[in-house]
């Protein structure tokens, strides 16, 4: 925006705003980083199969996607060694980040991919340009990005499954990888696990139960008892939660305050609706 001292007054002076208010130069914006997934299955891994999915990380990010957090390395070793969780089966992921608990869902099989996190559009970028670099052109009809806010309706969700005749419209799995410390948004959260997973019934004690996985690290360890909240509120709203994982990583920020051994471990919990554990 500039301004113009009437011609009246002068027929040459102009003004601008970088002339009036004077600030430093903000330093550049950090460039994306790499970093890559290798797969840890305890089997020989035959040669056409994949070893290895490199994810791009934005170079700076207040909702912090510029990290591989530990919690989605985890969730992507957990998936991979329990492919039946993934496989012909409807997948949606919370806050993704990098995508790639998602990107490891569909190379694992699964029917539908919906891959979600804020609606930034540096963001939903990068989540689709991992997709692109990772899963062949062949397959990726069955995995999509949308930007959704937690709590909202899930219905745009929902219409990324496609025809549903024969099935019951919702998703059999919702992965969250890192997410409980949004303390705030907690309630939200639930609210769209509760929306988007599907009610269609199963054997008690089935694995193919539709379910939510929470893979979170207590970084601010003083804040536990926070992060635990989550898993109280889901109790209070129908939901039976059992912790099935825990695992080791160096910590995410070393210089961090609080026990290392807490800040570097990862917990998985899976978390299935107390209605659907009746039916037998």
């Amino acid at each position: 925006m500039r301004f113009f001292i009437p011609t009246s007054m002068s027929d040459d002076i102009e003004l601008s705003l970088d002339s009036i208010f004077t600030e430093p130069p903000r330093p550049p914006t950090p460039e994306p980083t790499t970093t890559v997934y290798t797969r840890e299955l305890q089997r020989e891994i035959a040669p056409e199969e994949w070893k290895t999915i490199k994810i791009r990380l934005v170079g700076s990010h207040p909702l912090w996607g510029n990290y591989l957090w530990n919690a989605a390395r985890a969730f992507a070793s957990y998936l991979d060694e329990n492919s039946e969780l993934c496989l012909g089966r409807n997948v949606l992921e919370l806050g993704a980040g990098g995508a790639l608990p998602s990107i490891v869902a569909a190379k694992n099989g699964a029917r539908q991919v919906v891959v979600t996190d804020y609606p930034d559009d540096e963001l939903v970028r990068n989540m689709l340009y991992n997709i692109e670099e990772n899963i062949p052109s062949s397959d990726r009809h069955r995995i999509s990005v949308k930007g959704y806010i937690w709590g909202r309706p899930v219905q745009p969700l929902l219409d990324e499954l496609g025809s549903t005749e024969g099935l019951n419209s919702g998703f059999d799995l919702v992965i969250l990888s890192d997410l409980v410390f949004n303390h705030s948004q907690h309630d939200a959260l639930l609210t769209t696990c509760e929306q988007s997973l599907s009610s269609s019934p199963q054997p008690k004690g089935s694995s193919q139960t539709p379910s939510v996985l929470v893979f979170y690290t207590h970084h601010r360890p003083h804040l536990a008892h926070r992060d635990m909240e989550f898993f109280s509120k889901a109790r209070d709203r129908g939901w039976h939660c059992e912790e099935i994982l825990t695992r080791t990583f160096p910590p995410m920020f070393p210089e961090d305050s609080g026990e290392e051994s807490v800040r570097s471990t990862v917990h998985g919990w899976r978390l299935v609706r107390l209605d659907s554990l009746l039916v037998c």
